[in-house]
């Protein structure tokens, strides 16, 4: 898969993202249920692309793909800012949002190896279609996990276009 569809599907998780509630809902995803966010956000975005839906194996597949580099690199970097925040002086804002900075690229990085293994998006796919797809692909990953917040995010995205890569 080209750049182009890692730089598509980083658009498209700081959308998704960036809704009213989401990013609590994934927060609560990640450090109540251990799901990883990006995971669950390549769920959606294979759907809403018109990428399709996983398989079981498939999800185990991509995840098992960047498991390594999730824990090695993301999950340190993000220790590390916590720790930074939590230390509280002001001496230590500067190093906060540069930790927060370097989380953030390393996890752009791990998107693109998901995107790497998405497979060409099908246009001539419905949006109902494509949202259906969406939805089930992420709960195929989070279970029993509360989405709802990430679910309306998806619904109100697919009614502006955005999930069909028009906005």
């Amino acid at each position: 898969m080209s750049d182009a569809a890692a730089a598509e599907f980083w658009r498209f998780s700081l959308a998704l993202y960036g809704r009213p509630g989401v990013a609590p809902a994934c927060l609560v995803l990640q450090d109540q249920y251990g799901r990883d966010v990006n995971l669950a956000l390549y769920c959606c975005w294979l759907g809403a692309s018109g990428r399709g839906r996983l398989s079981p194996e498939a999800l185990a597949a991509s995840d098992a793909a960047v498991a390594p580099w999730r824990t090695q690199i993301v999950e340190n970097f993000r220790a590390a800012r916590r720790a930074i925040k939590q230390e509280g002086s002001t001496e230590s804002d500067g190093l906060y949002v540069k930790a927060k900075a370097v989380e953030l690229e390393a996890e752009r990085l791990l998107q693109a190896r998901l995107a790497a293994r998405a497979p060409a998006p099908d246009q001539a796919i419905p949006r109902q279609e494509r949202l259906a797809s969406a939805l089930a692909n992420l709960a195929l990953y989070i279970g029993t996990a509360p989405a709802e917040p990430i679910d309306a995010a998806l619904r109100d995205m697919a009614e502006t276009d955005f999930v069909l890569g028009r906005a």
